[in-house]
């Protein structure tokens, strides 16, 4: 029988009014401190952006969402905050903020695979 682990996960999202606080789902953002795993799955849906708005940038959009993959491993491209403690990354990144990229509260569980319930809940919330 494997063994269940704590994790934490947030919803990333795109608010592409912020005034309107009207979101799409984009990524999925995972933490789990005993298996050491940090990592987030994003993806860029324009079909559906385009319902909101006519002028995003999704260049723009991707690059951003990016840098949540590289602050997610560590990558020393993505400056200081890469350099921190794995809890302490992914507390940056779930911070509250009133920006075009955002997060959803924090939600805990439980799993015996980060990688396997990422895929999930990638699936579930964001395809």
């Amino acid at each position: 029988m494997q063994e269940n682990y704590l994790f934490e996960y947030a919803v990333i999202r795109i608010v592409p009014r912020v005034e309107r606080e009207e979101f799409i789902n984009s990524g999925v953002i995972l933490f789990c401190a005993r298996k050491k795993f940090l990592k987030c799955l994003c993806v860029v849906n324009e079909k559906r952006l385009e319902v909101f708005t006519n002028d995003t940038d999704f260049k723009e959009l991707r690059e951003h969402l990016k840098s949540f993959a590289d602050i997610c491993s560590g990558s020393k491209a993505a400056g200081p905050i890469a350099s921190l403690d794995i809890a302490s990354r992914f507390r940056w990144l779930t911070a509250t903020r009133s920006t075009v990229i955002q997060s959803s509260k924090v939600h805990p569980g439980f799993c015996e695979d980060p990688d396997e319930t990422l895929q999930k809940l990638f699936s579930q919330m964001v395809e």
